[in-house]
């Protein structure tokens, strides 16, 4: 039997992170994946693949409004053997770097799958067993397939079919309101597709504020894609040549037709086969294994991050969380996670984004703020750009001035949110903020609106 100090189940954002600091604290480490391609859900299905060809689609979109603009571009359309090339050539070339950070030596890697076979005992699927004296799950997602008549369908297709499609499809009803429904919607519907949005929940991105979902359905109808939102009782047909949707929507009952329907309606932590009941381990209702705030896990020497553990499945996350969970492992004494700054970025077009602390988190703290917003439609660069869907929103201490929160609904808004990342992780004033340079014109500048009304209104002055 082979014994490590660590051993790592999984090789993605999570896993690589925890395995590379347990190394510089000298441990040794075993890193375990069985996945026919190394690198991770970020690399391989999500992030970079389906950020390259939203991209593509935005400079798509770009091209066939160019009147707007004062350009004559005859016709534009996708070519989606090209894009496929592209996507892959940019793929490539984070996965060979990722497969070559796990093959330098600096780990032993076990190409298989692996389960606890014992309390810290683990069995590969080829026989190999291993001990360790510490653990860390990082075994990510997979695609959730909710209880949804009809969705059983081998037709149907994924999120993972769509980011590799090499041809365009003629109509698609895509099931989901979350980041990733909304995502590959919108490409879709701007790639040729025929497009209809179905979502339960009165808003889509639910995880954000209404005003939000507003925003960016208000952009999706006005590029031709259907958007149904507050649905019931969902459900899937196969009819001749493809797919109808029935629900019920504001007490009338609704159909919708599509040669495809795509299930992106979310995914579940990758569990299942870890033989979870040999060690204690307890999970959450959700699925997601039960950590405390620094990825302990109900047995002392197991801990977990990234997808599995939750509750926010973004890649930054992911990596705080595995080293976190290894410091801890070996008494480094780290800071607990801590979800306060937490930034989330949704790409649309308009994109979305958040950093800080809800408000709604914030009454129920009992925390005194305020808040003060500026649309884009009145800001002068975007109106050059004819980017004015959205907004930015600032909410800060009421007395203090403190930026606690921030929120933008806008062209760019994941670049733009930075600025109040900052400002929010070093307890900024709007005071402070106020009174920094904002070149003229930008779309940053627009920031300085929200922060100067909350300046003259908090109770500190700068």
């Amino acid at each position: 039997m082979k014994h490590f100090d660590l051993i790592v189940i999984g090789g993605g954002s999570a896993g690589y992170a925890g395995a590379r600091t347990a190394c510089e604290l000298g441990k040794s480490v075993a890193v375990i994946d069985g996945a026919a391609e190394l690198g991770g859900l970020c690399i391989l299905r999500g992030c970079m693949p389906s950020k390259t060809l939203i991209y593509s689609a935005e400079v798509l979109h770009l091209a066939q409004i160019a009147r707007k603009f004062g350009l004559d571009i005859p016709t534009a359309k996708a070519s989606f053997p090209n894009l496929q090339s592209r996507k892959k050539k940019v793929i490539q070339e984070f996965q060979e770097y990722r497969e070559g950070q796990l093959t330098d030596g600096r780990f032993q890697l076990f190409r298989n799958f692996a389960k606890f076979t014992g309390d810290k005992q683990i069995t590969t699927d080829n026989g190999t067993t291993l001990s360790a004296e510490k653990f860390l799950i990082a075994t990510g997602s997979s695609i959730a397939f909710p209880p949804i008549p009809g969705l059983d369908a081998p037709e149907i297709l994924t999120s993972d079919d769509i980011l590799s499609l090499d041809t365009q499809l003629e109509s698609a009803i895509v099931l989901g309101g979350g980041v990733v429904a909304c995502e590959l919607a919108q490409f879709l519907c701007r790639t040729g597709t025929k497009t209809t949005l179905i979502q339960r929940s009165p808003n889509i991105l639910k995880s954000m504020s209404p005003e939000v979902s507003d925003a960016i359905i208000k952009a999706f109808k006005e590029e031709g894609m259907a958007v149904h939102t507050g649905t019931e009782g969902l459900q899937l047909h196969k009819a001749p040549n493809g797919f109808s949707a029935t629900f019920q929507k504001d007490g009338q009952s609704c159909a919708v037709f599509a040669k495809h329907v795509v299930n992106a309606l979310g995914r579940i932590p990758a569990t299942g086969s870890l033989g979870l009941g040999k060690t204690g381990v307890e999970l959450l209702g959700s699925g997601h294994i039960r950590t405390d705030t620094f990825q302990q896990t109900t047995h002392p020497d197991i801990f977990a991050a990234g997808d599995c553990a939750g509750p926010h499945e973004v890649v930054h996350v992911a990596i705080l969380q595995g080293e976190c969970a290894v410091k801890k492992a070996f008494g480094q004494n780290p800071s607990p996670m801590d979800y306060d700054p937490l930034l989330t970025v949704v790409f649309t077009d308009p994109q979305a984004a958040f950093v800080g602390i809800p408000d709604s988190e914030l009454e129920r703290r009992g925390i005194p703020h305020l808040s003060e917003s500026y649309p884009f439609d009145d800001h002068g660069k975007s109106i050059l750009m004819e980017a004015k869907h959205g907004y930015v929103k600032v909410t800060a201490h009421k007395e203090s001035g403190v930026v606690l929160s921030a929120e933008c609904v806008g062209k760019d808004a994941g670049e733009l949110i930075h600025t109040m990342t900052v400002a929010v992780s070093l307890k900024a004033t709007v005071h402070a903020l106020a009174k920094a340079h904002w070149y003229h014109p930008t779309l940053s500048e627009i920031w300085t609106y929200p922060l100067e009304d909350l300046a003259e209104s908090t109770a500190t002055k700068g």
